[in-house]
């Protein structure tokens, strides 16, 4: 019998896989051997796509080189043979795929607990083996809530087509409004418990807490649409985080725990730092054991050799995470919580979970499917959600400046809500959502074929977010010296000195650190450093920042040593003993948690670029409604991190 040419030279040629072939029977010296007839067309043609591993050099497509050919007959029986066992073996997985790997996964997770048991009977009671019971009692949770999530959605869909029912609308109302009013009591409890008979001056930030949502409420879209549904959980889910994190010694222990480990794992990039750079990345180590003073040679060291090995560890990491499907899991989670608790889509909840891990460049990209036919509110929600959060790949950075890695996690958790309530009040759902609880499924998968191509991948992309960084820090500190150096000469011009761009801010925006609940002496500063944060960006914000929390470490080191011989001159403090001058002075330890929270989001004017260009990318027709909602997108946003700074300012106790 002869073959069609060649066919089977595709086969064994190695350039398919067998699995991706048609059965066909060939005789070779009498024998049947079934083999794989390859769609040679097909193949080829998803073979000549140009995937990101496989650019061609700029002259057209890239084509793969034709396999040499050869004839199977020319063979012995051993090749023969082995070609028969080849394909045996690659249609059994390919029939039996859905079945092979449940059973490797259980297999693999049995192996683990048999370890776990034996790793809890050797070391009970060492904080290693605390970490491991956390871990596996967290992974299992979301193992457990990721596999039935689909077996549980026919009876939770029947509950809601109950409730649905018209006969069942007032027991509906009653149970909501039940709700309403049992929060509503917890809240205030809490509130008169924790806060007013404590610290009752924290009362300040409650206050400023109002001041936003009304201000909201007066400039939003359309004030007569606004739900108050998610507007009211939003700000509930927020307040009980906060309550935990920030008021409970089990929730305070377990971010700082977590905390401490996030900034121990970013730690790691330090091995491949040393390589690359050798004794240069050992000067810092990233945990800020030692003073970070951002002025020359050190503002080198920093950018080159902490935050290039940190980003591109993290952005590596979470690349592998998101092939495994790990992150997935997580966020398919977080986002139904936050879809049930609010009522907000699939869309726009997937959305903001996926932000308190990754970048608002990245999150979209797993809600692919729905941008092109999202809502105006939606895509609000989207972008505002961005706006609000920062990137974990940048989160080594900020804890290389000083910031205690605690509070930008409790930050990142605590703003999602808020991003969504926020965004609900400034833009309430004025169009028809399209997209249903089924729609969870649809998240967008990544595209590497193995762990190696994606670590790649992540390293890769860092190199963009690394870029960005520092091309952005460069053009700002640029624009921003030569803003100031204009003011300066213009204020002189009328006999006014340190006439800045930071001075204007310490005025114009004093209320909004003071609604925070910023101590009055601090007001400006904290208002100075919002400012830089939303004209400029949040890296430069937190620079400076970094430079107060060093004076703070200063100060206190030189009171214990040297008591009451310093003297202070405007914000500044000057320490005698040791010839010292603390520029701007130091922040009570109350305004500094305020400043941390109110700076932890992407809200600022550069940012709405990049977000713009990169939700354009995926849904081109919509361009011009993003470009509209944009610039309330990212106010709102710095809203949210202004009312999470409010919670954190109303929760503020002394140990922290």
């Amino acid at each position: 019998m002869t073959t069609p040419a060649g066919k089977e030279n595709l086969a064994f040629a190695g350039e398919l896989p067998l699995h991706d072939m048609k059965s066909s029977h060939y005789v070779v010296d009498d024998t049947q051997v079934t083999l794989q007839e390859a769609d040679s067309d097909q193949a080829l043609n998803h073979r000549s796509r140009t995937p990101a591993h496989a650019q061609d050099d700029g002259q057209g497509d890239f084509q793969e080189p034709k396999p040499k050919e050869f004839n199977l007959k020319d063979h012995n029986a051993f090749i023969r043979a082995l070609a028969t066992a080849q394909n045996g073996v690659s249609k059994g997985y390919s029939d039996y795929k859905s079945t092979i790997w449940p059973i490797i996964g259980a297999i693999l997770l049995a192996l683990y607990l048999i370890y776990f048991g034996f790793a809890m009977d050797y070391e009970f009671g060492s904080e290693a083996s605390w970490r491991l019971l956390v871990c596996t009692v967290l992974g299992v949770v979301l193992l457990a809530l990721y596999l039935l999530g689909d077996h549980l959605q026919p009876l939770t869909s029947c509950i809601g087509n109950l409730l649905s029912n018209p006969h069942y609308n007032r027991i509906r109302t009653y149970i909501r409004w039940a709700l309403y009013l049992v929060s509503t009591i917890v809240t205030v409890a809490l509130i008169i418990w924790l806060v007013a008979l404590d610290n009752p001056e924290n009362l300040l930030s409650l206050a400023g807490l109002a001041a936003f949502i009304l201000l909201c409420f007066v400039t939003s879209y359309s004030p007569a649409q606004v739900d108050w549904h998610p507007v009211f959980w939003g700000f509930s889910l927020q307040f009980y985080f906060a309550a935990f994190i920030l008021k409970t010694d089990v929730g305070f222990e377990t971010f700082k725990w977590l905390g401490d480990r996030v900034t121990e794992f970013l730690a790691y990039s330090d091995a491949g730092a040393a390589f690359v750079f050798g004794d240069y990345a050992k000067i810092t180590p990233l945990d800020g054991t030692k003073p970070i003073e951002f002025t020359g040679a050190f503002s080198l060291h920093f950018f080159a050799f902490q935050l290039m090995p940190v980003v591109t560890f993290f952005s590596t990491v979470i690349s592998v995470l998101y092939y495994l499907g790990v992150m997935q899991a997580i966020i398919k989670v977080i986002g139904r919580f936050l879809s049930f608790c609010l009522g907000t889509t699939p869309a726009e909840s997937l959305n903001a979970a996926g932000n308190i891990f990754i970048a608002m460049t990245e999150s979209p990209l797993m809600i692919r499917p729905f941008i092109p036919t999202m809502t105006r509110s939606e895509l609000h929600a989207v972008m505002t959600g961005g706006f609000a959060t920062i990137a974990g790949s940048v989160l080594g950075a900020y804890i290389g400046f000083g910031v205690p890695a605690d509070h930008l996690l409790s930050a990142s958790v605590m703003s999602a809500p808020a991003a969504l309530a926020i965004s609900k009040l400034s833009y309430p759902e004025i169009d028809e959502p399209i997209t249903t609880s089924e729609d969870y499924k649809k998240m967008e998968k990544t595209k590497e074929g193995n762990v190696i191509e994606a670590a790649c991948n992540g390293a890769i992309v860092s190199a963009k977010i690394i870029a960005s960084i520092i091309v952005n820090v460069v053009a700002f500190l640029s624009l921003l010296k030569f803003v100031n150096a204009t003011l300066i000469w213009l204020g002189e011009r009328v006999g006014k000195k340190n006439f800045t761009f930071q001075y204007i801010c310490s005025y114009v925006l004093y209320p909004v650190a003071l609604f925070m609940g910023t101590k009055t002496d601090d007001c400006r500063r904290v208002a100075e450093l919002v400012g830089v944060k939303t004209f400029t960006n949040e890296f430069i914000a937190y620079e400076q920042l970094a430079k107060l929390l060093d004076n703070r470490k200063t100060f206190d080191l030189y009171v214990e040593q040297h008591p009451g011989n310093w003297t202070q001159s405007g914000d500044d403090i000057f320490l005698a003993a040791t010839n010292q001058t603390l520029a701007k002075g130091i922040l009570s330890r109350r305004s500094e948690i305020i400043a941390t929270y109110a700076l932890c989001g992407f809200s600022n004017f550069g940012s709405m670029g990049i977000l713009l260009g990169a939700l354009s990318s995926l849904a081109p027709r919509r361009r011009s409604t993003m470009a509209k909602i944009i610039l309330r997108a990212m106010i709102a946003g710095n809203v949210a991190c202004f009312f999470t700074a409010c919670i954190a300012g109303e929760y503020f106790k002394g140990i922290l």
